[in-house]
Order: structure tokens, then C-alpha cells, then sequence
């Protein structure tokens, strides 16, 4: 369980982090909301690329999938960035 939840801790910065390379320009978002994005990112879309049907037969790293999960990540960053646009941090 524990060893689970350090997984998706790591695939989430992984893949946050790779979502936020592709954007261009400066995302002012933190580290936490970067994760907690990647992991969704990921999460929807290993389950996008399932819902069409991909099976990784060959095993080793999904790389479909891991597209798929940096393209839903960037795309939720986006999100996330502009319904928090004209928010003040303090």
C-alpha cells in the first residue's frame, strides 16, 4: 500500500513535470499541484489509451500511455491555470 502510494508520488512528478516542459511559457504553480496533476494526468490517461483498446504485450515502460498522461497532464495544467488566473498568492 505504502510502496503504492510512493509510485504515484513519483510517476506524478515525472509526468507533471514533463507536462509543464511542453508547455511554453512560465507556469507559476507548485511543486504539490504539479504532482497531484501528473497523477491525474496519468490516471486518465492510461485510461484513455485502455479505452481504445492498447494492451502494452511486449511489457516494459507504456510509452503510449505515457504520452497520453503528459498530453492529459499539460492539458489540466492549463486548466488549472486559468481558473486560477487573477488569483493573489500570499
Amino acid at each position: 500500500m505504502l510502496g503504492t502510494i510512493i509510485t504515484a508520488i513519483i510517476i506524478g512528478a515525472i509526468i507533471g513535470g514533463l507536462a509543464r516542459l511542453v508547455m511554453p511559457g512560465h507556469q507559476n504553480i507548485s511543486i504539490l499541484m504539479t504532482i497531484v496533476l501528473g497523477i491525474l494526468g496519468s490516471a486518465i490517461g492510461s485510461w484513455l489509451v485502455a479505452q481504445f483498446g492498447y494492451k502494452n504485450a511486449s511489457g516494459g515502460i507504456a510509452w503510449i500511455a505515457v504520452l497520453a498522461g503528459v498530453v492529459v497532464a499539460a492539458i489540466l495544467i492549463a486548466i488549472y491555470l486559468n481558473v486560477t488566473k487573477g488569483r493573489s498568492r500570499v
